[in-house]
């Protein structure tokens, strides 16, 4: 984890989950760490658990508010003088079907999940230009490369994403700005916890597919070990992850087998 010894790492989504873990290991690899999401109470909580916490900045962020996001970049370059990897980890999942989900749930996920993540990027590129280096690193999810139960919109929100990034990749290479997409499968996270229900509801329950999946220490130290080595993109979690492969060289057996899968 030496690359990341004295870097200065912008954690999205940072009070709970991946983005927790992702604070408290940059922490102990030596990066100054920013935490922000809209509990402050949660990030502070997550900062006494950090190497270091003084070196760290706790930096609340509403990715509904991106008229704010001009101005916490500006916050961040102004304390450090230097901004090197921001980690759009921050989200909201979903359990509801297409057809009972509402619109204005439909439009939240999307506000937070892509352009929340978008136009925080926005407002950080044109430091990560002037720096003539930065890495984006962006949590999708493996439904960004497959539609699943219950997941219509956050599903859609994940594909957007790899899309956009893919894009910006592409356009700033030249500028030495480096963009990793990470995409978990079954991690142990609250995450179905804060999911919206149809109504915009909390789905307020720790689904199977959680409760049993990958541990959220080893998921983190993958996620860094793809960046380490500058991953275009990244799988990660246990036999799910498989059917990404099984979609796009067996696609026919692919849809027999997601048809009898658990949505939760």
């Amino acid at each position: 984890m030496l690359m990341f010894k004295n870097k200065v790492c912008w954690v999205t989504g940072a009070s709970s989950g991946i983005g927790k873990e992702l604070c408290i290991q940059l922490s102990k690899a030596g990066a100054k760490v920013i935490l922000s999401s809209r509990n402050e109470e949660g990030l502070l909580n997550v900062l006494s658990e950090m190497q270091s916490p003084s070196e760290h900045y706790v930096l609340p962020l509403n990715l509904e508010k991106n008229e704010e996001f001009d101005e916490k970049t500006k916050k961040i370059i102004n304390k450090y003088g230097e901004l090197h990897f921001l980690f759009n980890n921050g989200g909201i999942s979903q359990r509801a079907s297409a057809f009972d989900t509402e619109e204005q749930v439909i439009r939240k996920i999307m506000e937070v999940n892509f352009f929340g993540q978008v136009l925080l990027s926005k407002a950080v590129l044109p430091f990560f230009r002037q720096q003539k280096m930065g890495h984006f690193v962006i949590l999708s999810s493996i439904s960004g490369k497959f539609g699943f139960f219950l997941r219509s919109t956050y599903s859609a929100s994940k594909h957007a994403l790899h899309g956009y990034f893919e894009s910006l990749a592409l356009e700033e290479n030249h500028n030495n700005i480096k963009v990793t997409l990470v995409c978990p499968g079954k991690i142990n996270t609250p995450i179905s916890l804060n999911a919206l229900k149809s109504d915009g509801k909390f789905h307020g329950e720790m689904d199977d597919n959680q409760s049993g999946g990958m541990d959220v220490t080893h998921c983190v130290n993958k996620i860094l070990l793809a960046v380490q080595k500058q991953k275009k993109e990244d799988l990660i979690g246990g036999k799910e992850i498989w059917a990404v492969y099984i979609k796009r060289f067996l696609p026919a057996l692919f849809w027999k087998i997601i048809r009898k899968q658990k949505a939760v």
